[in-house]
């Protein structure tokens, strides 16, 4: 074959799929709660939560009566039309974080989000580098594969659209070296998700904050996965107590409807003009019915409470059988593992329990709904003590 022939067309997919991901041999019927029904009936404990998406679980009555009543009232209408329910979601989301936030861009995908937060930086700085982390995910479009370690495998793109230098993750000397004038960003996942649950907790985040103040680049936390209560609280930000310049946020937010936001501090709000930023389907009124809902359920319902105490359930009660250590914050918790990870998960799911993986080899992914309760951890315990 030459350099520039194409190699032999596979057979499609039988059922017209693209078959671009790998399957779990679970075919889900329906859902309630915590549990997936599968097609023949039997009942699987979701820990993965749709991969970090069914905060509120499934069926929760409160999202889905908001959603219906907006579908009829008015399911989609362009951001040129205003709708109160637009910035109701918004001034909601701004006060649920907790944090000095001036505005929020809705958009539909995390990804979305993490390209619109790093064009700002950009388009601010008028700097050509981003500085992200070693072991980070931030998305599969353009800039946002690009601050993502090890896409190089996927990228696809000839050409990076920025410089991108990767720190390492943790060394604080390293942040001083890499972190420059030249340096429009710096963006972090503050508990990074597919790297294995990797917390970097405060110290380091604090250091990234006073750098970037240092030499005037702007701080990005992607709080896609970690974020809007995953970790037990609105966000690592204010866990921490670090505030960034942005926030990007997915996953939880809409329970399952497509829909993300990107939060700007009054730095970043005061350089935003009408035409600057643009999305089609980001602001539909039902996504921000689904964010509205959510943070109803969550407060009332007091899901951040639940989340940190069962999380610490999960952590006294689960170093047991293959498990040797977590790590993790919250409802975004790694299981590390002394055989391969993808073996431990196999065998929990022939016993009925749905985890996640990650990068790490040794690590079992938990991304359960915030309502999980301790006698769920007590299925996964023993099922693990029998491994």
């Amino acid at each position: 074959m030459n350099a520039t022939a194409l190699p032999a067309t596979p057979e499609p997919p039988s059922d017209g799929l693209a078959p671009v991901y790998a399957q779990y041999p679970l075919e889900v019927a329906s859902a309630e709660g915590v549990w997936l029904i599968g097609a023949r009936g039997e009942r699987v404990l979701d820990l993965y939560g749709g991969h970090a998406v069914a905060a509120l679980g499934y069926g929760h009555r409160g999202w889905t009566e908001a959603l219906t009543a907006q579908a009829r009232a008015c399911q989609f209408q362009t951001n040129a039309l205003p709708m109160p329910i637009r910035a109701r979601a918004a001034r909601r989301l701004l006060d649920f974080s907790g944090l000095d936030f001036a505005s929020v861009f809705l958009v539909s995908s995390g990804a979305e989000a993490n390209e619109n937060a790093l064009r700002l930086a950009l388009r601010m700085t008028s700097r050509p580098q981003v500085a992200a982390l070693e072991g980070g995910f931030h998305g599969r479009t353009a800039a946002a594969s690009a601050v993502t370690w090890g896409s190089e495998a996927w990228y696809g793109f000839p050409h990076k659209p920025f410089d991108v230098t990767f720190l390492p993750r943790g060394e604080l000397a390293a942040v001083d070296a890499q972190v420059t004038e030249r340096t429009a960003a710096v963006i972090v996942e503050p508990v990074q998700g597919l790297a294995g649950a990797v917390d970097l907790g405060a110290e380091y985040l604090a250091a990234l904050r006073r750098r970037c103040d240092q030499v005037g680049a702007l701080l990005i936390f992607d709080e896609v996965q970690c974020g809007f209560g995953r970790i037990g609280a609105p966000f690592a930000a204010t866990l921490y107590g670090v505030m960034p310049d942005m926030i990007t946020t997915a996953k939880a937010l809409g329970n399952g409807f497509p829909v993300a936001a990107l939060l700007t501090s009054a730095k970043v709000s005061a350089t935003l003009r009408v035409g600057l930023l643009g999305t089609t389907y980001g602001g539909g009124p039902m996504a921000c019915a689904t964010v509205l809902a959510a943070v109803d359920a969550i407060e009332s319902e007091g899901l951040l409470e639940n989340v940190r105490r069962v999380s610490a359930y999960i952590r006294s009660t689960c170093v047991v059988g293959p498990v040797t250590a977590t790590q993790g914050e919250g409802f975004l918790l790694g299981l590390r593992t002394s055989r391969p990870a993808k073996q431990i998960q196999a065998q929990l799911l022939q016993r009925g329990i749905l985890a996640g993986g990650a990068n790490d080899p040794n690590v079992v992914r938990l991304l359960p709904p915030f309502i999980l309760k301790e006698e769920h951890v007590d299925l996964l315990r023993n099922a693990l003590s029998d491994l």
